[in-house]
């Protein structure tokens, strides 16, 4: 369980060794309203005609998931604008507070979707880790006209009984350290991230319990867009059986794999996953 705890705050307790900074690209920060009225937060880098969305884990927002990616993917993807969202209810898209249910993972796919026709982006490219990994297999494979290429890591299409355990046994975060709980309190606050986490393990057993533990099975067949799939060898959020499922259900993806990587290889292995991701993104000549 501890390498499980440890996996959730890996976000923001990474020391980025590998993480070389470049030229500081600007960035803006605002809010935009969609459609029912909600204002999402969202940050922007680099200038380029071409869409890069990129989609936080749980909980997570723009900077605690993709500070590597913001400060440094324009300057090796110089035709694209990158755009980092904090999903309803997380980060700065509160008030209101998030709202969980078996269909949080598909409203996220089409506030997602919202969001960026709200800025007249209406085809991008997806980089979605974990929980937005899953979202941006929903978006991929429910508006596939949208998605221009597809990136994920950390996910899985379901849950199964024994990650359902897992989670269960991580629920109360006062089972935690100290230091596990202590980067998302400062987000959340103390009593809004305890509350915010246990809802979130219940939505997802609830999935188990209600869906036979299905996220995403349906759209991941529905996947046109071209897809790449990186892993960390020694992820121990996701089980192992997920990475071969994907690779069978999505045609023609490609493959990456971190030997020693765990849930988080974008921040561990800052440089190396975003030279491989540029690659991905860049026009073939």
């Amino acid at each position: 369980m501890l390498q499980i705890r440890q996996a959730m705050c890996a976000r923001l307790l990474t020391p980025l060794a590998n993480y070389t900074t470049m030229q500081r690209n600007t960035h803006t920060e605002r809010k935009v309203e969609v459609r029912g009225g909600i204002a999402l937060n969202y940050v922007q880098s680099g200038s380029g005609d071409k869409t890069v969305l990129l989609m936080p884990g749980a909980l997570g927002s723009a900077w605690t998931d993709f500070k590597p990616q913001i400060e440094n993917l324009p300057q090796m993807l110089p035709n694209h604008t990158i755009i980092a969202w904090d999903p309803p209810g997380y980060g700065n898209s509160r008030p209101p507070a998030r709202q969980f249910g078996l269909d949080f993972f598909q409203r996220d796919a089409q506030r997602a979707v919202d969001l960026m026709q709200a800025l007249g982006r209406y085809k991008f490219s997806i980089l979605g880790w974990s929980d937005g990994g899953i979202t941006g297999l929903i978006v991929a494979g429910r508006f596939a006209e949208c998605v221009e290429k597809l990136v994920i890591w950390g996910a899985g299409a379901y849950l199964n009984a024994d990650e359902v355990k897992a989670l269960q046994a991580i629920r109360d975060v006062q089972n935690w350290s100290p230091r596990m709980r202590e980067p998302m309190e400062k987000v959340y606050g103390i009593d809004e991230f305890a509350k915010l986490w246990a809802d979130w393990v219940d939505a997802a057993v609830a999935i188990y319990n209600d869906a036979k533990g299905d996220f995403c099975c349906t759209e991941v067949n529905q996947v046109k867009a071209p897809t790449f799939i990186l892993h960390g060898k020694k992820d121990p959020m996701i089980a192992a059986e997920h990475i071969p499922y994907l690779i069978e259900h999505i045609q023609g993806c490609k493959y990456y794999e971190f030997p020693n990587g765990k849930h988080n290889i974008h921040l561990r292995y800052a440089d190396e996953f975003n030279k491989l991701v540029a690659e991905f993104l860049l026009p073939k000549s």
